[in-house]
């Protein structure tokens, strides 16, 4: 089976998922691919501005410019997408994505991060995703502040789940 990862991370929690993602199908499959997504505006900011700029990414349906990036999504059996949940929503980013990437017909697996709430993200982003078949959805709650050995543990058995399912 072959596996891409997509996500987008903006203060590491999403990337340390997915880099744990990335050794757990690895070890299960032979490929396993990974896309990290950057915004075109790379600034990082701290404090307040963090989260007034953030929501209002969010409220106003904004979807940033994306850096260049290059993957044929046709090539994978298996594709986990991944970002961090910024006002009950998935940030931004990955929806910028999943708007000019064409992912139609694939087995899918979804995963966030959040500080305590979820919200309806992984509905918002399933309803991003018609025409596809999601496999199998996870949550982390702040996972770099988790003890490693858990959140690796529940990432390896996500993921044999995803690739042993039959849909």
């Amino acid at each position: 089976m072959k596996t891409l990862i997509v996500y987008y991370s903006y203060e590491g929690n999403s990337a340390l998922v997915a880099e744990e993602l990335k050794k757990a199908a690895e070890a299960i499959s032979s490929v396993c691919n990974i896309l990290e997504l950057k915004t075109a505006d790379d600034i990082k900011r701290t404090g307040l501005s963090k989260y007034f700029w953030g929501g209002k990414q969010v409220f106003s349906h904004k979807k940033p410019q994306l850096k260049p990036y290059t993957v044929t999504i046709e090539e994978y059996d298996l594709i986990i997408l991944g970002a961090p949940v910024w006002a009950g929503t998935p940030a931004p980013a990955l929806q910028s994505f999943i708007g000019e990437t064409k992912i139609n017909g694939k087995k899918l697996g979804l995963f966030c991060c959040h500080a305590g709430g979820k919200g309806k993200a992984q509905d918002k982003l399933k309803a991003l995703l018609t025409g596809n078949t999601i496999a199998g959805e996870i949550d982390f709650v702040n996972p770099a502040k988790q003890d490693r050995a858990v959140v690796v543990k529940k990432i390896e058995e996500w993921v044999r789940l995803l690739q042993t399912s039959d849909l």
